[in-house]
């Protein structure tokens, strides 16, 4: 049964394959490394999406600090995705993945915003 229609936005569905991306990832990461740096990681996500679904369903009014927070969210994933690579946690090519779905998704929620202000 797919979701309701109000939760079937772009960026919902977006940050949902982020986090899939990234826990499927958790799974190729050493013990030390999934439960420190990725743990963040992935409870970020969590909390990008969970962000994504209340903006999805507040008044007009309501969806600008959700998404100004939801901004920082993102950046703040994009660092770590960034450290994770640097670190040599994660590979080359898992890093553009997932840092080209968090343009994305920023792009998106920069969108959005705009379209309300």
């Amino acid at each position: 049964m797919p979701p309701p229609s109000h939760l079937q936005i772009p960026i919902v569905h977006k940050i949902t394959q982020l986090y899939k991306e990234v826990y499927i990832l958790g799974k190729k990461i050493a013990k030390r490394d999934r439960f420190g740096v990725h743990n963040k990681i992935e409870n970020l996500c969590l909390d990008i999406l969970n962000i994504g679904i209340e903006a999805a369903l507040t008044t007009k009014e309501e969806k600008k600090p959700l998404l100004r927070q939801l901004r920082i969210k993102i950046e703040t994933a994009k660092h770590l995705i960034r450290i994770s690579h640097d670190l040599n946690i994660i590979n080359y090519n898992k890093y553009i993945v997932l840092q080209e779905k968090l343009q994305e998704i920023s792009k998106m929620a920069n969108g959005w915003l705009k379209y309300l202000t």
